[in-house]
């Protein structure tokens, strides 16, 4: 019996995307559906929006699920954008049970970073390259020759009197309604930040509003190249079914 294709959910703080992908090609095989996070983001909450999205696809392949946390052996060791009673959590467990399907569950940009340095703009780079995802805070997936670094909270780096995702994220160009020129300045100071600490070869920007980076990237000034993602907003959903297991 042939595999069904995996399912890849990227839970967010704003939106729960979900789709079927093609790993050979790194593309979604079918329309992706789409949810409002629920508020408050809590544990039941979650799952019984993604129980609605799933319900929608039906797909009948293996699940993969991201969070915007750090995950350990699929347990949730922070929240961020999403409610504090997810913090010790076995999402794996709960998702699994709950989805009656084997599921693995991974950090948001972790997953993003898996997408675009198999398919997309990190795609045959070696070094240190380091995908930086901008929307409701900031992510940030660390990878060496292709072999990623789990958990590396770049966001959460102190800049600007606190958390660097606080000054340099969209939500932080929407709230203080920054042209595009003022928020690449911050993005700048955010990059050699990172840069020097880690000394990257290669910056990637995601998110969503990577599709417009056209608008700000000549602004975003630093010492590493930097690129627009590939996949845009799709990379979490197709690095999330990169850590789905394989069900017939």
């Amino acid at each position: 019996m042939a595999l069904a294709s995996p399912v890849g959910i990227d839970i967010g703080g704003t939106g729960i995307k979900a789709g079927p992908v093609d790993l050979v090609r790194g593309t979604l095989t079918a329309e992706r559906e789409r949810v409002e996070t629920p508020r408050p983001a809590t544990p039941t909450a979650i799952v019984d929006s993604v129980r609605g999205v799933v319900g929608r696809l039906g797909a009948a392949g293996g699940f993969g699920i991201t969070l915007p946390s750090v995950v350990v052996q699929g347990v949730v060791k922070t929240a961020s954008n999403i409610d504090a009673t997810w913090i010790g959590t076995d999402a794996v467990a709960l998702f699994s049970e709950a989805l009656e399907r084997p599921c693995g569950v991974i950090n948001d940009a972790d997953a993003a970073g898996m997408a675009e340095v198999r398919f997309g703009a990190g795609k045959g780079n070696r070094g240190t390259v380091i995908l930086i995802t901008l929307g409701t805070g900031i992510g940030s997936g660390l990878f060496f020759d292709g072999v990623l670094v789990p958990n590396a909270e770049l966001g959460h780096l102190h800049l600007h009197h606190g958390d660097a995702e606080d000054w340099a994220a969209e939500s932080a160009r929407e709230r203080d309604q920054l042209s595009w020129k003022a928020w690449g300045k911050r993005i700048s100071a955010y990059l050699e930040l990172v840069e020097s600490l880690l000394w990257p070869d290669l910056f990637v920007i995601g998110g969503g509003v990577s599709r417009q980076a056209d608008k700000f990237l000549p602004f975003v000034e630093c010492r590493t190249p930097v690129v627009p993602a590939v996949l845009h907003n799709d990379a979490g959903i197709v690095g999330a079914a990169m850590v789905a297991p394989l069900a017939r």
